[in-house]
């Protein structure tokens, strides 16, 4: 049993229906993200690229998004809906392995309920499919301490769901606290194994929602915090002062219970990219032959699947064609997702020291930046809310990408006063969400800050911008006065076209900011964008400027009907 508790929700009882397993998806969504900078700092093993947190957290938002849309569904259809998009939409090995934790519920639940029994048949059910999927399973990881809580489950001799839940969390957290006598770059580094830290807050929800009460667990924080103590962070919690560095892409994440290089320096012919592909029409010695060939190109290799013949595969490599190729011999791709990571994420014991702070708003435009490995401030951005955000962050240097929110002269100020003798802040010119995901595209952490802050900044300057609006008032402007209503297209600040015909102006403003070249164009579609908006403008592009590659994301922003950028 795990020590002193709190009561802070209702207790469902002996069984999770359909409604009580997706209030459990939403409370793990909502524990993700407050534990997501502790566990982003833990990230060494096998890149130190500090974006596990983020990671788990991206692939139960897909899972919950899916889950929501079934209507009154039961505990099968609820599991199964959340297996399906966390397999779909997994981000880094962290987030294919959390797919699996939950297609063994929603393998164990069947026509049922989840009571005592079915968590102890999920549990055993995820660690197997866990460790099928993985080419090379290192111990001391987040198959470790799957293990042993089937295990704790398996073994509690109490019949209520809420005992057996306890029982597992609470030999989780035990395995957790033992992952560095596991793994030496775990020890080396001072920080239990971060995808192990994550799958404990999901148990622990579980124990929460079962029982109303939550279990007390310490700050898992690195040992380096901890000035004068000894062990991890299970001997008390200290103020974050030491993370690894964000991510370049959002992408391999450094808690694969996959085999890695276990964080020494990289040698020639280590991997040099993460890649990820959903893979179709394969049969099980496919699989099987397609996850030998990823471990001779490579590591971190996981491929799962969500028992309807749909597959996930991720490698860690140096010829991403080859692994892409390797997919293709036994079946059909989509999906294919290929991220670079840098040569110093393999070196743990050197940790980077840049962290990224992006300020957007919509729920579409946050999930971006936070896919891409920045931390994001959201809503109604003040001077002093960005200086506290950049406060919070533990780097050392701190990339700011203020996306319009303020004036230069504020952004200027907030720098000034950011820095310090522990951190230099660098604000980039990014006046939109556009510019700042053209920015962080380009950022590359094993650059020196001065590389990397230039081809960022020449990312940014090099997009134009502008916004589709509907006028809320009648004024002037410099090309005429525009009527309530209407539609405004403007580049920058600039509103340089006007039309009744909202979609007309639309075009309009395409027409415009393409006439003077361009090869891409990025459309963040505004939470207030009429149906099929995004669509129109998008075949417009096609059929004026062939050649041209549109690419559009749902912001979810206000204001801005769509946001476009053109590279």
């Amino acid at each position: 049993m795990c020590g002193e508790r709190t009561v802070t929700v209702p207790r469902v009882g002996d069984v999770l229906d359909g409604a009580a397993l997706l209030r459990w998806a939403q409370a793990c969504l909502q524990a993700l993200t407050r534990h997501r900078d502790e566990i982003n700092s833990l990230n060494v093993f096998p890149v130190a690229d500090s974006d596990t947190g983020t990671n788990l957290l991206s692939t139960m938002r897909a899972a919950v998004r899916a889950a929501e849309e079934v209507t009154g569904g039961s505990a099968r259809a609820i599991a199964t809906a959340m297996a399906r998009a966390a397999m779909l939409g997994a981000r880094g090995n962290s987030g294919i392995i959390l797919s699996q934790v939950l297609r063994g519920v929603a393998d164990a639940v069947g026509d049922d309920d989840l009571d005592e029994q079915t968590l102890r048949l999920a549990l055993r059910r995820a660690a197997r499919l866990v460790r099928e999927a993985l080419s090379s399973p290192v111990e001391g990881t987040m198959l470790t301490v799957l293990d042993r809580a089937a295990d704790h489950a398996a073994e509690c001799s109490e019949k209520t769901l809420s005992a057996v839940a306890l029982a597992a969390a609470d030999g989780a957290a035990k395995a957790l606290g033992e992952t560095p006598s596991q793994l030496g770059v775990l020890a080396r580094a001072g920080v239990v194994d971060a995808g192990a830290r994550g799958l404990l807050v999901l148990l622990d929800e579980l124990v929460l929602i079962t029982s109303g009460q939550a279990p007390h667990r310490p700050e898992y924080v690195p040992e380096r915090e901890v000035a004068g103590r000894s062990g991890f962070g299970a001997h008390g919690s200290a103020t974050r002062g030491w993370a690894s560095r964000v991510g370049d892409s959002g992408g391999g994440d450094g808690d694969s219970a996959a085999g890695g290089r276990s964080g020494h320096a990289v040698a020639e012919g280590a991997p040099h990219y993460e890649v990820m592909f959903l893979l179709t029409g394969a049969d099980a010695a496919g699989v099987d032959a397609l996850r030998e060939e990823l471990g001779g190109l490579g590591d971190s290799v996981v491929v799962v699947g969500d028992g309807g013949g749909t597959w996930s595969a991720h490698v860690h490599c140096a010829d991403a064609g080859a692994a892409v190729e390797a997919g293709l011999v036994v079946g059909r791709l989509s999906g294919i997702r290929i991220e670079t990571l840098a040569v110093s994420a393999y070196a743990p014991e050197e940790p980077g020291e840049r962290g990224i702070l992006a300020v957007a708003a919509g729920d579409g435009a946050v999930r971006l930046f936070e896919d891409a490995g920045a931390a994001v401030l959201e809503g109604e951005v003040t001077a002093e809310a960005l200086l506290a955000g950049i406060r919070r962050l533990p780097h050392r240097e701190v990339l700011v990408l203020p996306n319009g929110a303020l004036p230069a002269h504020e952004l200027m100020a907030v720098s000034v006063a950011a820095r310090d003798g522990n951190r230099d802040v660098l604000m980039l010119p990014s006046g939109s969400m556009v510019q700042g995901l053209a920015a962080l595209s380009m950022h590359d952490g094993g650059r020196i800050a001065a590389d990397d802050v230039f081809a960022m900044s020449e990312a940014a300057a090099g997009t134009r911008w502008g916004a589709l609006r509907i006028a809320p008032e009648r004024a002037l402007t410099i090309v005429g006065t525009c009527e309530a209503g209407d539609g405004l297209g403007l580049v920058g600040q600039d509103v340089v076209v006007i039309d009744p015909d909202m979609r007309a102006a639309g075009r309009t403003l395409l027409d415009r900011m393409l006439g003077l070249g361009g090869e891409l164009v990025t459309m963040l579609v505004g939470a207030e964008a009429p149906q099929g908006l995004s669509e129109e403008l998008a075949e417009h592009v096609g059929a004026a400027f062939p050649g041209v590659e549109v690419v559009v994301y749902p912001g979810g922003q206000a204001g801005d009907l769509v946001q476009i950028g053109v590279e």
